[in-house]
This record gives structure tokens, C-alpha cells and sequence, in this order.
């Protein structure tokens, strides 16, 4: 039996075959998924050989405590945006000694929503160990799904579809 949904392990499962085989380690840093990704992970049986650790830095404090995250970022963009998304990858990335990195931050509702930033919003990047900076994949996506738990599942499918090799 699984915890979790079963196109969430089928993917975690993926990621971690396909990882431990091209010698890859990764890490996560969480805010709106709460560790899902990781808990996705984790029920991988052999996934201690490419999972080296995931932070959930939910508030601003901890993105800014744990990942290193500017103030100046949150203030100016925002928790939900794509810098501080790539902020929160590279301090994971320098903060691990994981191969490759994911950042997700997101508004998952059903309040904190906004004009700009409706609730679905949400962020992702990936750094790769290695890769310069610049090459930080960043991208912002909007779920359209009817509650906190569906932006939940469909951000953390991403965050591992991000993590394949």
C-alpha cells in the first residue's frame, strides 16, 4: 500500500531509477508542496542512494535562514516568483551535495491569491551542480484545479518530472 497517489510514485519511482543510474543525487527545497515531493521519494524502496535531502522552507524566514534567500528578493518579487525560486535552487544547490536541485513555491489556496498571483500559481527551478548559474531552468505555472490538494499533486509531479536526467 501506498500513501500516495499512484501517478506520483509511478513518477518518484522514475525519478529514482533513472537517477541512481546516471550517478545523480538530488535535493529538494519545498514551500507550497510541504515535503510531498520528498514523501513521493521516500516510498521509493533504494532512494537513500540519489535522495541527499529536501528543505521545506515554508515561511520567507526559513527561504531566507536555510537557502539563503534575499530579503530584497521576497520584498520586491515576492515568495511566489521566479527569482525567488531560482534563489531557493541555487542555495539548496550550495547548501547540499546534490547533483541536481528543485525549487518549488506556490500559492495553493485557498486564500493568499491575488490578481497576479491567483491561487495555482506556482513556481519551479532546477540547478544542476556544475552548470553555470544562467543555466538555471525557471518557469511559473498556474493549475486550474479545484482545491489545495490538486495544486499540491500537480506541482509536485512537476518538481519530478524536473528531476529527470
Amino acid at each position: 500500500m501506498n500513501l500516495l497517489p499512484d501517478d506520483l510514485i509511478e513518477l518518484a519511482e522514475r525519478v529514482v531509477r533513472e537517477n541512481r543510474a546516471a550517478g545523480r543525487t538530488i535535493a529538494l527545497a519545498e514551500s507550497c508542496t510541504g515535503g510531498l515531493v520528498a514523501a513521493a521519494l521516500t516510498e521509493i524502496p533504494g532512494s537513500s542512494a540519489v535522495l541527499d535531502r529536501s528543505l521545506v522552507t515554508y515561511s520567507n524566514e526559513a527561504k531566507q535562514q536555510l537557502l539563503g534567500v534575499s530579503r530584497d528578493i521576497i520584498d520586491t518579487f515576492g515568495a511566489v516568483s521566479i527569482a525567488c525560486a531560482w534563489a531557493m535552487a541555487q542555495g539548496a544547490l550550495t547548501r547540499s551535495q546534490a547533483d541536481v536541485v528543485v525549487a518549488i513555491s506556490g500559492i495553493a489556496g485557498p486564500d493568499g491569491g491575488s490578481a497576479q498571483k491567483p491561487v495555482g500559481t506556482v513556481v519551479f527551478a532546477r540547478a544542476i551542480k556544475g552548470e553555470d548559474e544562467e543555466a538555471i531552468v525557471a518557469e511559473e505555472r498556474h493549475f486550474e484545479v479545484p482545491d489545495r490538494a490538486g495544486v499540491r499533486h500537480q506541482a509536485a509531479l512537476v518538481a519530478l518530472e524536473l528531476l529527470l536526467p
